[in-house]
């Protein structure tokens, strides 16, 4: 089985292609268990600190240029990952690098992913923004698409691209809408949610954060963990059980900022959660206030995604998969 991951040099892509290497074969619901023969990672830098295996293969290139993304998936893919995106904020500043990566990269993948002729599973990974306007405090899998950001309009626009592609049996896909992912390691970046893992990550490791929103301040978030998992997931159920819609929001949890601060003092200690700085900035406090804070995820749960439990277990999370079980 070949399968490759656009964005494949991000966080998420470097856990999902350590996850997918160290199982024991891919089982599709259904069909027998298949070996992993070869892994592809694909993105703008070519990736790091991967685990040695002959399987894997790292390429650097660009998901605009439709040549290369043909030339990427070739004969013999199976699956693909699509993850390459421009995070939010940069695709709201540049519209036209938005449009390039998030919207004509999606469709180089589909477009080479049709010309196989063979209909290969494809993953995309779609974001809770496709919802906006004026926001229920639970959202439902029956909810209009209203994007309020041109990041969430291409994704919008990515997720038809697969349901119709699907409809056409060029490819079996399925796009994952993902909450805030809490906590993403590295460093900040341009995404206005960057500040929801800073005030977490930050602290663990002896650092100060600024946090620019209030307390009662709420978010729909998912761990890396999870996403993997549900990634993993996605890939091995049967098309037929996403029905017409191909399409669906993951489970995640419902947490204030406040509820983060008192998470982080139970769990790392009252010094620790001391190191957020509050300051607050009106246009973040906007955005923030625009996001759905909650889901009820009944279609997607029905299929077998699962949320993590609470905010304490992300946190503890973190602190095993990143800081080797250590805070400072």
């Amino acid at each position: 089985m070949h399968i490759v991951i656009t964005g494949g040099a991000g966080f998420i892509g470097k856990k999902l292609a350590a996850t997918l290497l160290a199982s024991d074969g891919i089982e599709l619901q259904g069909m027998p268990k298949r070996r992993l023969d070869r892994l592809t990672l694909f993105d703008v830098v070519e990736a790091d600190g991967l685990p040695a295996d002959q399987r894997l293969q790292v390429r650097a290139g660009d998901i605009t240029n439709a040549d290369q993304v043909r030339a990427l998936i070739d004969d013999n893919v199976d699956a693909v990952f699509h993850l390459a995106a421009i995070v939010s904020a940069n695709a709201e500043a540049d519209f036209d690098l938005g449009v390039a990566v998030n919207l004509d990269g999606t469709r180089h993948v589909l477009e080479a992913c049709r010309h196989l002729g063979s209909s290969p599973r494809v993953i995309f990974a779609s974001s809770v923004a496709v919802y906006g306007g004026h926001m229920p405090k639970m959202g439902h899998d029956d909810m209009w698409l209203n994007p309020q950001t041109s990041y969430g309009a291409q994704k919008a626009a990515g997720e038809l691209l697969v349901n119709d592609y699907s409809r056409k049996g060029f490819v079996d896909g399925r796009a994952l809408r993902l909450p805030t992912i809490v906590v993403r390691p590295g460093k900040p970046n341009k995404a206005a949610s960057t500040f929801a893992s800073s005030i977490i990550r930050e602290p663990l490791a002896g650092e100060p954060a600024i946090c620019p929103v209030s307390r009662d301040s709420v978010m729909y978030i998912l761990s890396p963990r999870r996403v993997v998992e549900a990634f993993v997931h996605a890939l091995t159920l049967p098309g037929d059980i996403f029905g017409p819609a191909r399409m669906l929001t993951l489970p995640g949890i419902s947490v204030s900022i406040g509820e983060v601060e008192a998470a982080l003092a139970r769990v790392a200690g009252r010094h620790v959660a001391d190191r957020i700085e509050w300051k607050p900035d009106d246009h973040i406090q906007r955005i923030v206030s625009g996001w759905l804070p909650a889901f009820d995820a009944v279609r997607a749960k029905s299929m077998g995604f699962a949320a993590d439990e609470t905010i304490d277990e992300i946190i503890h999370a973190h602190i095993e998969d990143e800081l080797g079980g250590e805070i400072r």
